[in-house]
């Protein structure tokens, strides 16, 4: 990496949870392609006062996390419209003080659901509501899946994001089951008081055909590894965070790396 200078390009991404992922992810890349860039994770207190921070101080690039997916929107300028569809952002991209936003999460989950070859047949449960929700299910819904309930607490949020794909809903996991199990919500997310918790039971887990975890800190969340254990088609948050990792580079870089290179990265990124 250069020496830290005047005319560096900085990026930056925000979370109640930072990881490392992301800085070692990026900062591997511009070192690779010879970029005078920077990329640094923030906790932020205050997600408007960042925000104003990414525009005044002229930051490139912003990576969007859990909690403040949704309530970025209004605070950017304009709506690309992968986030705009789905109401939900996790990358901003400053072009001389004009903030756009986009969600390459989406992205991410529609070629990993392609790649995994889930049948749209199955049937699924959702866990979450939240914006890494929304952007799991218009994925499934776009990759023809119909059969699906949202399971959410928060009933307003839950009903809303049921309704907006043609879903159901309901409340509390129960005794449901589904070929496909989704965890979009923090629930096996390293650092919190859920770490340790498994977002569907083993029961349900030994009759599903495939489980998605999205949580990607650690890697191996509870839920990967109980699917891995019970021979389940499963695919992992770190995978998503990769994908929609390297499309963020695309749009704050204009730059796409090689192959070769993606993969040098991810493996400096697992190698912590």
């Amino acid at each position: 990496m250069p020496i830290l200078n005047k005319d560096m390009t900085l990026c930056i991404s925000l979370s109640a949870r930072p990881s490392n992922n992301g800085t070692r992810f990026h900062n591997f890349l511009y070192e690779a392609l010879g970029l005078n860039w920077i990329y640094k994770a923030f906790a932020p207190t205050d997600l408007e006062q960042a925000i104003a921070g990414v525009r005044g101080l002229g930051i490139r690039g912003c990576a969007v996390s859990m909690p403040y997916k949704e309530r970025v929107i209004a605070l950017v300028d304009a709506m690309d419209p992968s986030a705009a569809a789905i109401e939900s952002v996790n990358t901003v991209v400053n072009d001389g003080g004009v903030l756009t936003a986009y969600n390459t999460d989406y992205t991410a989950i529609a070629q990993l659901i392609a790649g995994s070859r889930l049948d749209p047949s199955w049937s699924m449960l959702l866990r979450g509501s939240g914006g890494m929700a929304k952007a799991t299910a218009a994925a499934f819904r776009d990759a023809g899946f119909r059969d699906v309930t949202v399971v959410a607490r928060n009933e307003e949020a839950g009903r809303a994001l049921a309704v907006l794909y043609g879903f159901h809903w309901q409340g509390e996991l129960g005794d449901s089951s589904a070929d496909v199990l989704v965890n979009a919500t923090p629930l096996g997310m390293a650092g919190g008081s859920e770490a340790d918790s498994l977002a569907f039971p083993p029961q349900t887990v030994a009759s599903a055909r495939a489980v998605f975890d999205v949580v990607a800190v650690p890697a191996e969340t509870p839920l990967v590894r109980a699917g891995r254990a019970a021979g389940k088609t499963v695919i992992s948050g770190a995978e998503v965070m990769t994908i929609q990792a390297l499309e963020q580079f695309v749009l704050y870089t204009g730059m796409r790396p090689s192959e070769e290179q993606v993969r040098a990265a991810e493996e400096f990124m697992r190698a912590q």
